[in-house]
């Protein structure tokens, strides 16, 4: 009986132990976030006003601001959910529908694989696809690159997601009469939307904070541009530029455009967490 005791308290023992060691871990892992976050928050609130954000950049010494930065950002991330998304959604039905197929085996592979590229790398192909053909940086070019980068998470969550859909749905939709791409559009990606939601906006926030791929296609640009051939900026390349830049005014403003980078990225986790619990389906 002392025994049984005995053994009783020290599991009890070693399981407030892990517990407590799960925790002391789990406070290390959010510590870098915390003070990234208390970093950027500290240097980047004093130069955030509304100048800042609805003006243009002006020339050293001058106050300027980053509002071609904040619509480019938009611009780009725009065009390529525009080019990413339809894509990657029929890619995502076509790889759970036709499993059994070998190339949707291949293409599926080829996903993953495109997950793997580095962001540098794309920026590197769309550079000799795009921009030496057209013989300029552009918008065009830059938000190739980004769309290349979303496909894989929006795919694969595509995929994901449709998998749980109960088949008993589709062949209830079809045993009505019901065409089959009606019960793909009308029936398994509505009951499929909160996953294939998440992944669009989290390939989306990915994508907001990339620079590498944007240096070889979109370049920058010091004016405001509303068209498809010609150079854009963004807030990563802005920061880049600011932050790598000798002068203590441009660095100043790269704090700024870092913190509202940030949080432009985290409304847009936040609305994936929001869209998730609130169409969270349960089969």
């Amino acid at each position: 009986m002392n025994d049984m005791v005995k053994k009783l308290k020290l599991r009890q023992i070693q399981d407030k132990l892990f517990t407590a060691i799960i925790g002391i871990f789990s406070i290390a892992m959010l510590l870098p976030l915390f003070f990234i976050l208390f970093y950027i928050i500290k240097n980047g609130a004093a130069a955030i006003n509304w100048h800042f954000i609805t003006s243009l950049p002006k020339p050293v010494g001058q106050t300027g601001g980053i509002s071609n930065a904040i619509v480019g950002t938009i611009e780009l991330i725009g065009i390529a959910s525009l080019i990413a998304i339809p894509l990657a959604l029929f890619t995502g039905i076509y790889i759970k529908e036709f499993e059994k197929n070998k190339l949707a085996a291949a293409v599926s592979s080829l996903t993953d694989l495109l997950q793997g590229v580095p962001s540098i790398v794309i920026g590197i192909v769309c550079y000799l696809w795009i921009v030496l053909p057209l013989k300029s940086f552009s918008l065009l070019s830059g938000a190739v690159a980004l769309a290349i980068m979303m496909l894989p998470m929006i795919i694969k969550s595509t995929y994901h997601s449709l998998r749980l859909v109960p088949e008993s749905l589709k062949e209830a939709s079809l045993a009505l009469g019901t065409p089959y791409y009606r019960t793909v559009i009308k029936v398994m990606l509505p009951a499929a939307a909160s996953g294939i939601l998440t992944g669009i906006i989290l390939s989306v926030s990915r994508v907001a904070g990339e620079t590498a791929p944007l240096l070889f296609t979109a370049f920058g640009n010091p004016f405001m541009n509303f068209s498809i051939d010609k150079p854009v900026n963004s807030l990563p390349l802005l920061i880049f530029n600011y932050a790598t830049s000798p002068f203590s005014d441009w660095q100043k403003q790269a704090w700024g455009a870092s913190l509202i980078l940030i949080i432009m990225i985290s409304v847009l986790n936040i609305i994936s967490k929001f869209m998730e619990h609130k169409w969270k389906t349960t089969y």
